[in-house]
């Protein structure tokens, strides 16, 4: 399967990145002009763009993908609304390439908070987290309403703290809902259930709770 991946040098696509290829998958690694970029592969397409806030420069990076997949994020809360701005070209180009997949990555607290989840993860942990980084959330909460109302065939992936930890490959997931009492899990295997969900059609127009 040939992949688009976006947020290539980012902490989850490039694990995403080098797993597709090391399963055997031809990947188109978008990039930006300003960013140091320095795997080769014989699989591996490097299309470096000034930035990712219009489609016209994207399309061709996603013409002849099988699917898109995008880490895409802000790095820190004062980063402005990364995700949302981005996402929009990114679909709006896969829409002018008639490529329909398309994987990206959220974060858990959009999610519902399950029934059976704990005092401290519903009363304490989850309203902190909500406050100290309402601006992040907000543009994620812009970038999934964009998704859902697109014409893709999108997986949004909401994983909760991240860690640079080692590919386990072993996770709980909910589709449809939020992993309870999911505190963490690694980048490595975020990008890990990117990959994933690509063929599995139970994910399709699905948000997908993920955590250890």
């Amino acid at each position: 399967m040939r992949i688009t991946v976006f947020g290539a040098t980012g902490g989850i696509g490039g694990h995403v990145v080098r797993q597709a290829l090391d399963a055997g998958h031809k990947v188109t690694a978008v990039v930006r002009t300003s960013s140091a970029f320095e795997l080769e592969h014989p699989s591996l397409e490097v299309v470096r763009v000034p930035g990712l806030d219009a489609a016209e420069p994207l399309r061709e990076a996603i013409d002849g993908s099988a699917a898109v997949i995008s880490g895409v994020g802000p790095r820190g809360r004062k980063d402005g609304p990364v995700a949302s701005r981005s996402t929009k070209s990114i679909l709006t180009a896969m829409e002018a390439a008639g490529v329909r997949r398309f994987v990206a990555v959220s974060a858990a607290p959009l999610g519902p908070v399950p029934p059976d989840e704990s005092f401290l993860n519903r009363r304490v942990l989850l309203p902190l987290i909500n406050a100290f980084a309402a601006d992040v959330y907000a543009d994620l909460r812009v970038m999934e309403a964009d998704i859902r109302n697109s014409a893709t065939d999108w997986t949004i992936l909401r994983p909760p703290k991240l860690n640079n930890k080692d590919l386990t490959g072993r996770y709980r997931t909910m589709v449809g809902g939020t992993v309870t009492r999911g505190y963490l899990i690694s980048r490595a295997d975020v990008a890990h259930l990117m990959l994933a969900v690509l063929d599995d059609q139970s994910t399709v127009a699905q948000p997908v709770g993920v955590a250890y």
